[in-house]
């Protein structure tokens, strides 16, 4: 499975870390990406972009869009074409694009939709609008042949990743699961130091990069960071 599955990265713009947030003393230009997954059963989209987040919030994070349909124009493909919408979480940089893919399905984790709808999360206006159709997702689905959910929970309870059989290995969209390729380079070591029983103290890592290691990813993106993860060696 997965011969036919192929990723494309889209640009949707960019926003400004405030230093508050970098854990340094200057902020950070950070870019906002989503991917558009060509399948054998129909164009997926994994995150939609920045949607309005009112003015706070805009002074607060000084975003540049780049319009989903511009977007989608440059990868040969428009609004229509899409057939089912995956986020990994709800923040607004992530659900932004989701009213103008209205009814067509939405899937995200339960615990995710719940802890949005609470309120305090994110923006209501992108998680209830006209014509929205969730799918809710318990845990771990293949939802296509060959393409899985995973759930990756840590900067929400409810972030998921998606999965993707290709011809030449396993492509991971880890969505927001890390911020930057090389902290989950870190963690991949952590793990492998453990593996290979290197003595204590050894930094700890999430448990679902176990699962996600039994898909021996050859290529892992990320949501907020062009760089790509790649293995230093193979099986």
């Amino acid at each position: 499975m997965g011969k036919n599955v192929a990723v494309r990265r889209l640009d949707l713009g960019y926003f400004v870390r405030p230093a508050s947030e970098t854990g340094g003393p200057q902020p950070r230009v950070e870019p906002v990406l989503a991917y558009l997954v060509r399948h054998e059963d129909g164009l997926i989209l994994f995150d939609t972009g920045m949607g309005d987040a009112g003015p706070e919030t805009e002074a607060h994070y000084r975003p540049r869009r780049r319009a989903l349909p511009e977007a989608l124009a440059a990868a040969g493909a428009g609004l229509d074409d899409i057939s089912l919408v995956v986020n990994c979480h709800l923040h607004f940089d992530h659900c932004g694009g989701n009213p103008l893919l209205a009814r067509r399905p939405v899937l995200v984790q339960d615990v995710e939709l719940a802890t949005a709808r609470r309120g305090g999360h994110t923006v209501d206006a992108l998680v209830d609008f006209p014509g929205v159709t969730y799918e809710e997702l318990e845990g771990e689905a293949e939802i296509r042949p060959g393409v899985w959910v995973v759930p990756t929970p840590g900067h929400t309870a409810g972030h998921q990743s998606l999965v993707l059989r290709q011809d030449d290995g396993t492509v991971v969209l880890a969505g927001q699961a890390y911020d930057f390729a090389s902290s989950f380079a870190a963690d991949q070591l952590a793990r492998q130091a453990g593996r290979d029983g290197v003595e204590q103290p050894l930094p700890g890592y999430a448990p679902w990069l176990d699962r996600l290691a039994d898909f021996d990813p050859r290529r892992v993106l990320f949501a907020h960071d062009c760089s790509v993860w790649e293995p230093s060696h193979t099986r």
